[in-house]
C-alpha cells in the first residue's frame, strides 16, 4: 500500500474500517504525524509574521491539524476498544509515544500560545468581535495549552512530557490487563444441579461459550456450561445461581480481576496516581483534583464532598433497611446467608425479594424486549420528543464487524440527513472491552468547501447476542443502558454548533456530560414509551399491563444500596486524587477500602481489588471526576421533572418541551456554560428534589433535613 492510499491519511469521511490492519496503522501513523508536524511548522511560521492575527488566520489551520489527528488516532483507539488483538496492541504501543509527543508539540507551541493570547487581547480591546462560542473555544484552547505545560521551563517541560508519555503507556497497559484478566477466567459447570435455577437464556449463552472453548457439542439442556466474567454471563449468574459457593467463586474472581500475576494493576495504579500528582505540581496545582476541576461545574473538592454527604445521609439508613430485608428473607427460607450476608449473596437475594415483592422476574421479561423492537420504541420516542426520524442504513457505510448496524438521522420537515450513528450491540469477550459507551466518529463542522459535515456517533453496548435462532433479547437493564448511551449520541448528533471545538459534547463541563444520557433513562419508566416497544418476540403480544406496573413499582428497589455504591466510588476517586500522598502510610488500595468500608452498604471482602479494574479512573476520562455521574443525575432528574410537571399524558406540552430540550441541552453543546444551558431549559437553578424522589429517598431526605438542609451547587 502506498502512502497516497493509506487510509490513516484520509482525515475525513467515514473510515474504511476493513483497511485498518495493524500493518497499515504501523506505516500510516508515522506519515500522518510527519505531515501534521510540517503543517504545524508552516502555521507557526505564518503566525510569527502577523501583528494583528484574525480568528481565521489562527484557528482554521489549527483546527485542520487537530481534526486530522483526532480522526486518524481516533479510529485506532476505537478499534482497540471493539476489535482488540495482540497484533493491534503491539502496533498501538509502538505508535502511542509518537502521538503523545505530537500532542506535546502542539500543546506547548509558544508561537501558537502567543497568537491565541493576541486574539484574546484584541477581543478585550474591542478590535476583534467574537461570539460566545468563539470566546469559550479561545479560553479552552489557552487553558488546555497551559495544562499541557506551555508555560514550563525547558527542564520542567522535559520532565512533564516524559511523565505524560508514561501515563499514556500505563493507562493502556492497565486497560489491557483488565481485558486479559476478564477473558482468562472461566468456570466449567458439568452437573445439571449446578445450573439449576439459571434462566434458559443464560444456559444457552454458557453452553455457546463452552462450545466455542472446545468442550464438545454443549447444549443448554445437557451442558456443559461455561461461566465467564463478561457481564452478559456474570451478572445473571450472580442473580440466579442457587449455590452460594459458586456465586462466591465468581464474585471473588470478578472483584479480584487484574490484581495478581502478569496482569497485576496494583503497581500501575500507584504509579499513575503518583505521576498525576507530580504533573499537577509542575503545573502549579496542589493536586490532580484541582487540575480536574478546571473543566468542571463544581468549584472545589469541598463542594463535591458536600454533594456526596447530602446524598449519603438519606441513603445510608435506607440501605441498612434494604440489607436487613434480604437477611430476613434468607432466614425465612432457611438459608445460612440470613445470619451472615456476603456481597455475592446480595444480587441473588435481591432478585428473590424483587420477585416476591413485585412478582417481577428480570430474566422472564427478556422475550418482550428484542433489540429490534426496543430500537423501534427508542426511535419513536425521539421522533415524538425531538422531531427527528431515524432510518436503518445498513450497507451504506463500512463497518468493523458483521454485527454492527448503521443508521441515519433525518430532519422529517426537510427530508435531509442531519447525522448518523453506528450501533455495535453485542458482547465479544476477548475482543471488545466491557461496559457501554458512546464516542465521536465525525464531528459537526464546516469543511474546506463550506459544506456541512454531519456528525456521526459510535454507540457501543455489551448485551447478549442472538442465540439458537432467537434474536438478542434484552433485560430491562440492557434497555436502560441503550437509552443512556443514545442520550449521549443525541447530544453529539443534534448539535447545531458548527465549530467542532464546541459542538456536541465538546467543551461541555465534565460533570454535566451525563445529563443527556441519564435524562433518557427516565423514559424507560414512561408507560407509553415502554408499551410501544415491549412485544413478545414470538407471539407479538404486548407486555402485560401488570408487568409494566411491576417495573414501575420496582424502580426504587434497593435504591439506597445502589446510591451508596456510586457515592463510595465518587468519594474514593476524589480522595485518591485530592488527599492521597505517595509518601504517606496508606496505600491507594487501603484508602479505597477505608472509604468503601465507611460508605458502601456492605464492607468489601479482604480480597476485593476492584480498584485494579476500575477503568473509569485509570484508563478513562473520569479521574477526579467520577462524582460527575451523581452531579449530572441531579441535573437529569430535574430536567425530566419538567416533563412530569406539564403532565406526561399532555402530548402537545410534551412535544413543545421536548423541542425546547432539543434547542438547549442537545443543541448548544459547549458553546455556553452547562449551568446556563440548564437554566435556559429549566428556567431556574437545579434542585436535588427530583433525584431523591425518583430514587425513593425523598422521605429519608425530609427526615435528614431536620439536621441540615440538602444543598446542590
Amino acid at each position: 500500500m502506498t502512502s497516497a492510499t493509506n487510509p490513516l491519511l484520509l482525515g475525513q469521511g467515514l473510515p474504511p474500517y476493513g483497511q485498518f490492519t495493524p500493518e497499515v496503522i504501523g506505516t500510516g501513523m508515522p506519515e500522518l504525524l510527519g505531515q501534521l508536524e510540517a503543517a504545524l511548522t508552516r502555521h507557526e511560521a505564518g503566525l510569527a509574521t502577523l501583528e494583528a492575527p484574525t480568528w481565521g488566520q489562527v484557528m482554521d489551520p489549527l483546527r485542520h491539524v487537530e481534526e486530522r489527528l483526532r480522526w486518524g488516532w481516533g479510529v485506532v483507539n476505537h478499534l482497540m476498544g471493539v476489535c482488540n488483538s495482540a497484533a493491534l496492541r503491539h502496533v498501538y504501543s509502538q505508535q502511542q509515544p509518537a502521538v503523545v509527543r505530537f500532542y506535546h508539540r502542539l500543546g506547548q507551541s509558544r508561537t501558537l500560545y502567543k497568537a491565541l493570547q493576541q486574539l484574546q487581547q484584541r477581543h478585550r480591546d474591542g478590535d476583534l468581535p467574537l461570539d460566545g462560542a468563539q470566546q469559550r473555544i479561545l479560553t479552552a484552547e489557552l487553558r488546555a495549552m497551559e495544562l499541557q505545560g506551555v508555560g514550563l521551563e525547558p527542564e520542567q517541560r522535559q520532565a512533564f512530557n516524559a511523565a505524560s508519555t508514561r501515563l499514556a503507556e500505563l493507562s493502556t497497559c492497565y486497560s489491557n490487563h483488565v481485558l486479559d484478566a476478564t477473558g482468562a477466567w472461566s468456570l466449567l459447570l458439568k452437573e445439571p444441579q449446578q445450573v439449576d435455577g439459571l434462566p434458559g437464556s443464560l444456559r444457552e449463552l454458557m453452553a455457546a461459550a463452552a462450545r466455542e472453548a472446545g468442550h464438545g457439542e454443549a447444549t443448554a439442556a445437557a451442558g456443559p456450561w461455561q461461566l465467564g466474567l463478561d457481564l452478559p454471563r456474570y451478572g445473571p449468574f450472580l442473580r440466579y445461581c442457587r449455590h452460594p459457593h459458586l456465586r462466591e467463586q465468581a464474585y471473588r474472581a470478578y472483584v479480584g480481576r487484574a490484581s495478581t500475576g502478569d496482569t497485576d494493576n496494583h503497581p500501575l495504579l500507584r504509579e499513575i496516581l503518583t505521576l498525576r500528582r507530580q504533573q499537577a505540581r509542575r503545573l502549579g496545582y496542589a493536586t490532580w483534583a484541582q487540575v480536574s476541576l478546571v473543566s468542571k461545574m463544581a468549584g472545589s473538592v469541598e463542594e463535591i464532598e458536600r454533594l456526596v454527604e447530602d446524598l449519603r445521609r438519606p441513603s445510608q439508613p435506607a440501605a441498612a433497611m434494604e440489607l436487613e430485608q434480604l437477611r430476613r428473607l434468607a432466614r425465612e427460607m432457611g438459608a445460612p446467608e440470613g445470619d451472615a450476608l456476603k456481597p455475592w449473596d446480595v444480587p441473588y437475594w435481591s432478585e428473590r425479594l424483587r420477585r416476591r415483592r413485585f412478582d417481577l422476574d428480570s430474566e422472564a421479561l427478556r422475550p418482550w424486549f428484542p433489540l429490534e423492537q426496543v430500537l423501534a420504541g427508542l426511535f419513536g420516542l425521539c421522533e415524538r420528543l425531538f422531531a427527528i426520524r431515524i432510518l436503518a442504513a445498513d450497507g451504506e457505510a463500512p463497518t468493523w464487524h458483521r454485527d454492527v448496524r448503521f443508521f441515519r438521522v433525518v430532519d422529517p420537515e426537510q427530508n435531509v440527513p442531519i447525522a448518523a450513528f453506528y450501533l455495535d450491540p453485542y458482547a465479544r469477550p476477548g475482543q471488545k472491552r466491557g461496559g457501554a459507551w458512546m464516542d465521536e466518529c465525525l464531528v459537526r463542522q464546516r469543511n474546506e468547501r463550506g459544506g456541512m459535515v454531519c456528525p456521526v456517533a459510535y454507540l457501543i453496548c455489551n448485551q447478549t447476542p442472538p442465540v439458537n435462532g432467537a434474536p438478542s433479547l434484552m433485560t430491562f437493564m440492557d434497555v436502560r443502558t441503550l437509552f443512556h448511551e443514545f442520550g449521549h449520541g443525541l447530544q453529539h448528533m443534534l448539535t447545531t454548533i458548527d465549530r467542532p471545538q464546541a459542538a456536541g459534547l465538546n467543551l461541555v463541563e465534565d460533570d454535566a456530560i451525563e445529563l443527556a444520557s441519564q435524562f433518557m433513562e427516565n423514559w424507560c419508566y414512561d408507560r407509553p414509551t415502554i408499551m410501544a416497544m415491549a412485544r413478545h418476540w414470538q407471539t407479538g403480544a404486548p407486555l402485560p399491563e401488570a408487568e409494566f406496573q411491576k417495573i414501575s413499582a420496582a424502580r426504587t428497589f434497593m435504591a439506597g444500596t445502589a446510591m451508596l455504591r456510586q457515592l463510595s466510588f465518587a468519594q474514593g476517586d476524589i480522595t485518591l486524587h485530592a488527599h492521597w500522598q505517595p509518601d504517606g502510610e496508606e496505600s491507594p488500595e487501603a484508602t479505597w477500602r477505608r472509604i468503601a468500608t465507611a460508605l458502601a452498604a456492605l464492607p468489601p471482602i479482604t480480597e476485593d481489588a476492584a480498584i485494579c479494574s476500575f477503568e473509569h479512573l485509570f484508563a478513562g476520562g473520569y479521574a477526579a471526576g467520577y462524582y460527575s455521574y451523581k452531579w449530572s443525575e441531579v441535573l437529569s432528574a430535574d430536567a425530566f421533572a419538567a416533563f412530569e410537571e406539564v403532565g406526561l399524558e399532555n402530548e402537545a406540552a410534551i412535544r413543545a418541551l421536548g423541542r425546547r430540550y432539543r434547542d438547549t441541552v442537545l443543541s448548544l453543546g459547549g458553546s455556553q456554560h452547562a449551568g446556563a444551558v440548564f437554566r435556559a431549559f429549566r428556567r431556574r437553578e437545579p434542585s436535588t428534589e427530583a433525584l431523591l424522589r425518583h430514587s425513593g429517598l425523598a422521605g429519608e431526605a425530609e427526615r435528614e433535613e431536620k439536621d441540615g438542609a440538602l444543598a446542590y451547587g
